[in-house]
């Protein structure tokens, strides 16, 4: 098992992914709120993109700009599937606040995220469970994309019952 912390400032628009003190990846988004990002973890480069809705998540080799995976995620379902290379992963948020979650590969967990904080700053853990692979990478990456996404919306649902309420 490999454990790696992962770091985003609430106000920021940069994740950093560490393995003790090493910076191994980052996810930058083009703004705070924006829906295309850059990410890189151990020397490979991604570029991460989501619908204005948050349902439709991509992630696309950043050298060629082939399309590696789509995501479809329903925030009242918490589970969701990828396939990656002809192999099916499961996504699944294990409780409400969504700070835990996980992905499977046939019922098994390869990777497992623990966030620590909600909004002050956004950071946890994240313990892999399986050999590092290209489709691994691919998924650290998008469990970390799609945490933010949720924080995203439920901000975005806070603001609007502030703004119904006063």
């Amino acid at each position: 098992m490999e454990r790696y912390f992962w770091s985003k400032g609430i106000l920021k628009n940069q994740l950093e992914i560490m393995h003790g003190s090493e910076q191994i990846g980052s996810i930058i988004w083009e703004s705070l709120i924006g829906s295309k990002a850059q990410a890189t973890i151990k020397g490979h480069q991604f570029v991460l993109n989501r619908e204005f809705f948050l349902s439709k998540l991509e992630i696309y080799d950043a050298k060629n700009q082939a399309l590696l995976g789509t995501i479809m995620i329903n925030l009242f379902n918490p589970k969701s599937e990828i396939i990656i290379n002809g192999k099916r992963f499961e996504l699944e948020v294990k409780n409400f606040w969504q700070s835990r979650w996980s992905w499977k590969f046939n019922g098994t967990e390869l990777i497992t995220y623990q966030s620590n904080e909600f909004l002050s700053k956004d950071k946890g853990t994240i313990e892999v469970y399986t050999a590092c692979t290209e489709e691994t990478e691919i998924l650290l990456l998008l469990g970390l994309f799609v945490r933010n996404q949720f924080v995203l919306f439920m901000l975005m649902i806070l603001i609007l019952l502030l703004l119904v309420i006063f």
